[in-house]
């Protein structure tokens, strides 16, 4: 599929479930609860572009290479794609990774199908690495500041294990690449292997190449692999602000590291139901469940829900706002020089 058919598609989609989010939010919800939050609102909306910059800048960095100066994209470029593509990740329904191609699309007539490829990829694969280790610092500061009770505990020691071999896995990804062996496990799966060999084999220099760029980020790019990493983490970290400042919209005195518990624990809960369209519903569980754990009244995690939701929908406005507009890559590659 062209860049151009893709946006048009995308653009469709995202319309119609932006309309579908605000018809099942409600627009006299909305507008309630924007009033109610009052002038916390704008930190609420502005933090998620302090989120971005930094996403942009881990993107950035990955891309960017010293002896490919058709890689020296400018920083409002990959900024306007890592927006974009967020925003088409909002509104995919079930995996939520519509974004990742479109991207793609977009960077492959400056930087070719191969690079173009490895360079979201291993953005992606950074930006969910980060989440594991969100998860993981978050699960000692939860034993360390939370009152636990024998079950609680288990369940973090549970999750502690599991993130602790998600991290390996993700290391050995970068050790070894991805792609070549994702297509060999897929070539011993029913009614999938017969498509998923013959693609291999058409694109087998495609995929070798990719994964030999998953291999030099982490074996001689080490300094950008931590710096990228460090991007990601630290967006993670202010994630929590929102949360921060919506409670503080109500008057619930929250604390910064309690912030953090309530935001790592709500997104693992809707991490674990991922399959749900738009996280319906499993956000405002999982946000009910860590603030009831933390003290505070579960029914309050609903009204933070709906603020976060008035702010994907925003975001998700601005996202389509900048799909419309063409990401010049090539121009800007030659201005950044």
């Amino acid at each position: 599929m062209s860049s151009k058919a893709y946006k048009a598609l995308f653009m469709a989609v995202g319309i119609l479930s932006l309309g579908y989010m605000i018809y099942g939010t409600g627009p006299l919800v909305i507008w309630e609860n924007i009033n109610r939050t009052g002038i916390w609102f704008i930190p609420v909306i502005g933090s998620w572009l302090v989120i971005y910059v930094l996403n942009a800048l881990a993107f950035r960095s990955i891309i960017r290479e010293p002896n490919l100066p058709e890689s020296n994209l400018s920083f409002w470029s990959v900024l306007k794609l890592t927006i974009s593509g967020y925003a088409i990740n909002y509104i995919t329904p079930f995996v939520a990774l519509g974004g990742e191609p479109y991207r793609i699309l977009e960077l492959k007539p400056a930087l070719g199908i191969q690079k173009a490829t490895s360079s979201v990829l291993l953005y992606s694969l950074m930006h969910m690495f980060s989440h594991v280790i969100f998860w993981l610092v978050s699960i000692v500061l939860i034993v360390a500041v939370v009152p636990l009770n024998d079950i609680m505990l288990v369940g973090c020691g549970i999750l502690l294990v599991t993130g602790l071999v998600l991290g390996y896995w993700f290391i050995n990804v970068y050790k070894k690449g991805f792609t070549v062996s994702t297509f060999r496990l897929l070539e011993k799966i029913p009614f999938v292997k017969t498509k998923a060999r013959a693609f291999a084999l058409k694109n087998s220099e495609t995929l070798y190449e990719v994964d030999d760029q998953i291999r030099i980020l982490y074996a001689e790019r080490r300094n950008i692999f931590y710096l990228s990493l460090f991007y990601e983490f630290t967006a993670r970290v202010i994630g929590c602000a929102e949360i921060f400042f919506t409670a503080h919209a109500i008057g619930l005195g929250m604390s910064l590291s309690e912030s953090l518990i309530i935001s790592s624990g709500s997104s693992l809960f809707a991490n674990l139901i991922f399959f749900f369209p738009m996280q319906l519903g499993t956000r405002e569980g999982g946000l009910a469940l860590a603030l009831s754990s933390v003290g505070f009244a579960a029914a309050q995690g609903i009204f933070i829900g709906i603020v976060m939701r008035i702010r994907e929908i925003v975001w998700i406005i601005i996202g389509l706002a900048l799909m419309s507009k063409k990401v010049k890559v090539k121009e800007e590659v030659a201005l950044a020089e």
